[in-house]
């Protein structure tokens, strides 16, 4: 008897409270979007902005996600979704001269990597 069982093709890895802004993080971010891992990978560390260092971590926790839960090779990985959205702002203030102050707003951003393997199929059949 056959039976088809649907299996996981993607895995993901979720940064939250990343201190920098969302619009320099999605800058870096759609350069890495639709590549292969190992593009993605030598892109990120050739380029000159500091939100690649997260993002470069994040890429390599979405990879042994996908090594481990997957079972696959970093050959075959693609990042089929990258997106930043916005996090919570932490609001401080500067002390000024005779007794003033201003805000310091400091942006926080939530990044999400989801990596897929192309060569596994998202249905198998199993022999019953």
């Amino acid at each position: 008897m056959l039976q088809t069982v649907k299996t996981k093709t993607e895995v993901y890895a979720l940064g939250q409270h990343i201190s920098m802004s969302v619009h320099k993080a999605r800058r870096v971010i759609d350069q890495i979007r639709g590549r292969p891992y190992e593009e993605a990978r030598m892109i990120l560390e050739l380029m000159p902005y500091r939100a690649c260092y997260p993002i470069f971590k994040l890429v390599n926790s979405a990879a042994a996600n996908a090594s481990y839960i997957l079972d696959s090779d970093a050959s075959s990985l693609y990042i089929i979704k990258a997106e930043v959205n916005e996090g919570t702002t932490v609001k401080r203030l500067k002390l000024r001269a005779r007794g003033r102050s201003y805000p310091i707003k400091r942006p926080t951003c939530h990044i999400t990597i989801v990596m897929k393997d192309i060569f596994l199929n998202e249905y198998h059949i199993e022999y019953i």
